[in-house]
């Protein structure tokens, strides 16, 4: 009788420990987003470590349409995300960073539903590198930021209930959608400080029509041009992003007390990027707009204020 070779099975990877995983969430974020690590610093332990978890695969699925292996990304790549994130909410991480991630959502009622809108967002670079209008450009700055706010926001906690479960959330709707316009508004503030780096890679995120608008062209764009034509379309962009910023403002005060001081601080942190874009005069095609860390310390007392008052 013909003997076939017996299946040769696999033992299953070992994973690192809860906490390990943890640390290098929180080495990835810090050593990615100095700014908003300075945040995180502020909440309680437990709050900051899931922030990180979330900051990880957050970083993780960028990766896929923007990290240096980027060229080899397809829709099946992202389909193949897509079941692994599943596979985390269904409790069984598949990497080491994914232990974390899986114990924050044992710890917070976190929806998969946003993880699900920022893989859209990535699907939308692998096909999109112009955007004709405001709107089209609001819908790709929320899948891809403004999700943020509704992963961190069950973690952060709302000031009535102190936690709420999935179907709660709806209760805080007004909080959510200021959660959504802080995305936005980062997401806004990246697109105008990497308007370089982004070029560089073939791709305009600012609106088509908000260049017409000016009289800017695509090719004064790839030129690196700046003029008044620019520095007017600067200011635009940058009015509308403070917008954004005003609106999720109106939110924090909705937020559990020990969360407010770390959102404040993240927001002005953030949006003092574009003060120090408009102090290199508009020109972010030559010179990187970033918050040097003693200014970024400066705001921390002025945050906590507002944490305390409004």
């Amino acid at each position: 009788m013909l003997q076939l070779p017996k299946p040769h099975h696999h033992p299953p990877k070992t994973l690192v420990s809860a906490a390990e995983s943890y640390e290098y969430c929180r080495q990835i974020t810090a050593h990615y987003s100095k700014t908003f690590y300075m945040g995180t610093l502020l909440m309680p332990p437990e709050k900051r470590q899931a922030i990180w978890a979330i900051y990880e695969w957050c970083r993780r699925t960028d990766e896929l349409v923007d990290g240096p292996k980027a060229y080899t990304t397809t829709p099946e790549t992202l389909d193949a995300w897509e079941n692994h994130l599943e596979a985390v909410f269904a409790g069984h991480p598949q990497e080491d960073a994914d232990v974390a991630l899986v114990d924050t959502l044992e710890r917070f009622p976190i929806p998969i539903d946003p993880f699900r809108d920022m893989i859209a967002g990535q699907r939308m670079d692998l096909y999109r590198s112009r955007y004709d209008t405001f709107e089209e450009l609001k819908l790709y700055c929320y899948r891809v930021a403004g999700t943020v706010g509704l992963m961190t926001s069950p973690v952060l906690g709302f000031s009535e209930p102190p936690s709420a479960s999935p179907w709660q959330l709806a209760n805080h709707s007004e909080t959510l959608e200021a959660a959504v316009d802080l995305g936005i508004a980062n997401q806004l503030t990246n697109i105008l400080r990497d308007v370089g780096e982004d070029t560089g890679r073939g791709r305009i995120y600012l609106p088509l029509a908000d260049l017409h608008r000016f009289d800017y062209t695509e090719k004064d764009l790839f030129n690196s041009v700046v003029d008044e034509r620019w520095r007017s379309l600067m200011k635009f962009e940058i009015r509308r992003a403070r917008e954004f910023y005003r609106r999720a403002e109106d939110g924090i005060r909705d937020l559990n007390p020990d969360a407010r001081w770390p959102v404040w601080s993240a927001l002005m942190l953030y949006q003092g990027i574009l003060n120090v874009i408009e102090q290199n005069d508009y020109d972010v095609f030559n010179k990187r707009a970033f918050v040097p860390k003693g200014r970024k310390l400066l705001y921390l007392p002025v945050a906590w204020l507002r944490a305390q008052v409004l």
